[in-house]
């Protein structure tokens, strides 16, 4: 079993607004995850998507304190160049779904590194990626 979760933008952005319809299962997540002595990655890709969110959603303070935090709490991974080609390319596979680049970038990371994702995206499950549930 991986030490490692990617974690997707969804959680990470239940955890900071609690309008949000997972943000007590996200906290109850983020909790098991610490329990469970496991470690948290953030893409950069899934960083600026999920920062973009909290700013136009919650306002700039919000945001720069979600930043603050990932960078206290989380392994931040820059993808390389060849995963997004291979994203691009997993696209192509799924012409029928509604998959952003941003899903399809931590789909191919995931499976490079044998790393769950943790996600409340459906297109996971579509794309065959391990996804870490409690």
């Amino acid at each position: 079993m991986s030490r490692v979760i990617l974690a997707d933008t969804g959680p990470l952005y239940a955890l900071v607004d609690p309008s949000d319809r997972n943000h007590q299962r996200a906290q109850q997540e983020l909790q098991a995850i610490e329990r469970q002595k496991r470690s948290l990655m953030v893409l950069s890709s899934t960083l600026l998507e999920t920062y973009r969110l909290v700013l136009y959603r919650l306002g700039t303070q919000t945001a720069l304190q979600f930043a603050e935090e990932i960078q206290k709490g989380a392994e931040l991974y820059n993808p390389q160049v060849l995963d997004y080609q291979q994203a691009l390319e997993r696209l192509k596979q799924y012409p029928d779904q509604k998959i952003s680049l941003c899903d399809a970038v931590v789909a191919v990371v995931a499976e490079r590194l044998g790393y769950p994702v943790w996600t409340y995206d459906h297109h996971f499950f579509v794309m065959t990626i391990q996804v870490w549930q409690l």
